[in-house]
């Protein structure tokens, strides 16, 4: 096969939506540093909804990227505590795919704490193939030929063939 034509993960974006900010907030951090090894990012709030009691500019959430072999490693103990098994409608078009690990206690190394409680997580990976480059530059940007363009199928054989993913 050819080099070129290779799915490998480009980054896994793991974020935790609190919906509030303070204690919650600072120990979901915690959490996710523990859990990627990372040090997150907070998320604000875009707009004021009184309804909710927001403010634009609160902090509500926690998120971390991660690239490489930690992608890799990250993402495999991410399927793991899943079951090693994602809906087929979790791919999109490009290829890209997203899930939800319900309690942070599913990967190892965590146990429940009655004072922090459970947090649930979203997991989004995008994957590419080499050539992308071409389309991200800023100086002679040019369109991504279709052949090398990331597919929903091309995602599915990656997941099975690296991750023994079985995709339903």
């Amino acid at each position: 096969m050819n080099p070129n034509r290779a799915v490998s993960i480009d980054k896994v974006v793991v974020h935790m939506g609190v919906g509030e900010a303070g204690d919650r907030l600072v120990s979901a951090e915690t959490i996710l540093t523990e859990i990627t090894g990372n040090k997150p990012i907070r998320g604000v709030a875009k707009q004021t909804l009184p309804a909710f009691g927001l403010r634009k500019g609160q902090p509500l959430s926690c998120k971390t990227t991660l690239r490489g072999s930690n992608a890799e490693k990250f993402l495999e103990t991410s399927l793991k505590a899943v079951g090693n098994k994602l809906s087929d409608r979790a791919i999109d078009k490009q290829g890209n795919f997203s899930f939800g690990v319900e309690e942070h206690t599913d990967y190892p190394g965590q146990s429940y704490d009655p004072k922090i409680g459970i947090f649930g997580l979203d997991v989004t990976v995008v994957v590419r193939r080499n050539g992308v480059r071409i389309a991200r530059r800023h100086i002679q940007t040019k369109k991504l030929p279709l052949k090398q363009r990331v597919s929903h199928e091309d995602t599915t054989a990656f997941l099975s063939g690296k991750f023994g993913v079985e995709v339903q």
